[in-house]
């Protein structure tokens, strides 16, 4: 093609941002592309291109720009960065861990690469390697508090270990930031639980669930009004017959967390035809969009939801890497849109997991989550009323679609799993295989809390768990009443 002009490539370059304030991201990969014929050595160019890709939910197009961003600019350490994040994402998990490496030959001292690997190698299973980098990583931080929690999620420390009384003289600090001390709270309480000091455990949780909470307020008034108008939305909406015959179908796992939806995602996951999605977070995200966010969501009629099932199933294309058969998908707030996907997606099956709530209550309690999301965590009588809430979503959907949800109680799928996993995939579609009982052998990346538990063989160590903690759960007992547990 001919030359192009300064000032036209700065026409180009200015339209491409017109057309994604617009969100029309076609004509922004069009235009963008005549720029990049144009000039095919700017790798911000190749990498702009693939987040436009990714948007686009082209999966392979996104991969090949973003490598031609980086085999033009292979020392952007910025670039490395995103590129490292967005192979972690679409399960690429060498090339991620190799952009890590070259971010820590680059600056050996830096915290965050060495940090950032490990915690990746965590996520995949890869125990003893990530336990290695945290220790020299402590050894030279002994201040970095958040190491000592990541580390911890999937490391149990014997009573002795030198972290411990490191951690326990960091907390004594007097000058420790608020901060620091959040992580360390944490840490520090699963360190005692590990090591049968369950009076201990209290105390720093305390600590650390309120400066949590300080940090991210909860308003539980307000999200009950967004349950309740999110719901009523969905009136018009009756489920279409099963259509098991569908190309490519989700299969929405879902539940409180730290209920059992990960191991009951690793037990599908092990079948050669279903692909794990983890907590994909489209399609609530996707209704907010199309339909008003929250309370400001709008009715929907049977005959504007095409536009959601195009998007959700591309989306999750990509993410999942599988144009046919089955992925799951465990986004915990899937349950406020079951009439949605059920009209949208009739090839989709609905898995709901019950435990009880006292264990559920204990483990949200011990558990850091990312600041901003599941606000109620900081406190055991709003965790009751999560908890209270999600059943109430559930009776209502129970009321208007019964045959389409399959219940699973976690405690008696750990009790006796072969019938109960043979249930489970009987309930998703799928014929049965023995891989589906070795679900812990199962390959990839796991992206939640429960990524040391899904490692290893079903046991049924974690129930009746709270009974450790009895005293400590009055603040629960008295918000849940008189409610049954099951």
């Amino acid at each position: 093609m001919l030359p192009l002009s300064a000032a036209r490539k700065s026409s180009l370059l200015h339209a491409v941002q017109q057309h994604l304030a617009r969100g029309d991201l076609a004509q922004a990969r069009a235009t963008l592309d005549q720029l990049i014929r144009a000039e095919p050595q700017r790798a911000d160019l190749a990498f702009q291109m693939s987040r436009i890709c990714f948007e686009l939910g082209d999966r392979a197009a996104t991969l090949d720009h973003l490598r031609r961003a980086l085999q033009l600019s292979p020392d952007d350490v910025r670039l490395q960065q995103s590129a490292a994040e967005r192979f972690r994402h679409l399960g690429c998990a060498e090339e991620a861990l190799a952009l890590y490496d070259r971010r820590i030959a680059a600056d050996p001292r830096a915290i965050k690469p060495q940090a950032d690997k490990a915690h990746y190698l965590q996520l995949l299973g890869r125990f003893a390697e990530a336990e290695t980098i945290f220790r020299a990583l402590i050894r030279r931080h002994p201040a970095e508090a958040e190491l000592y929690r990541i580390f911890l999620a999937t490391q149990k420390l014997p009573a002795g270990d030198p972290l411990i009384r490191a951690m326990e003289q960091l907390w004594a600090r007097r000058d420790l930031p608020e901060g620091k001390r959040l992580h360390l709270g944490y840490a520090l309480a699963k360190a005692m639980e590990d090591t049968g000091q369950f009076d201990r455990v209290f105390p720093y949780l305390h600590r650390a669930n309120a400066l949590q909470a300080r940090a991210a307020p909860f308003d539980e008034a307000a999200q009950d009004r967004e349950f309740a108008a999110v719901l009523a939305a969905q009136q018009k909406l009756a489920p279409l017959p099963d259509s098991a015959g569908a190309p490519l179908r989700p299969i929405l796992v879902t539940g409180m967390p730290r209920s059992g939806t990960t191991l009951v995602e690793r037990i599908l996951a092990a079948h050669s035809g279903v692909s794990a999605g983890g907590e994909l977070g489209h399609a609530l995200k996707l209704a907010y969009h199309l339909y008003g966010a929250g309370e400001a969501m709008r009715p929907i009629a049977p005959g504007q939801t095409g536009s959601f099932a195009q998007r959700y199933l591309t989306l999750a294309a990509r993410d999942t890497d599988r144009s046919t058969g089955a992925f799951t998908d465990k986004s915990i707030l899937c349950h406020l849109i079951f009439g949605l996907m059920a009209q949208s997606l009739p090839g989709a099956r609905i898995v709901v997991v019950l435990r009880d709530p006292r264990d559920v209550a204990v483990s949200i309690y011990k558990n850091h989550f990312t600041t901003g999301t599941h606000r109620y965590a900081t406190d055991l009588a709003m965790i009751a009323g999560a908890i209270k809430r999600f059943r109430r979503s559930l009776r209502h959907w129970q009321d208007r679609m019964p045959d389409r949800l399959h219940l699973l109680r976690y405690e008696d799928l750990v009790r006796d799993p072969e019938p109960q996993s043979r249930a489970l995939v009987a309930a998703a579609g799928l014929d049965w295989e023995d891989a589906c009982l070795s679900s812990h052998r199962t390959t990839g990346a796991v992206r939640t809390l429960s990524v040391a538990q899904a490692r290893a063989p079903i046991h049924a160590g974690a129930a009746q768990g709270w009974t450790k903690y009895a005293s400590e759960l009055a603040p629960f007992f008295d918000a849940w009443g008189d409610e049954t547990w099951d």
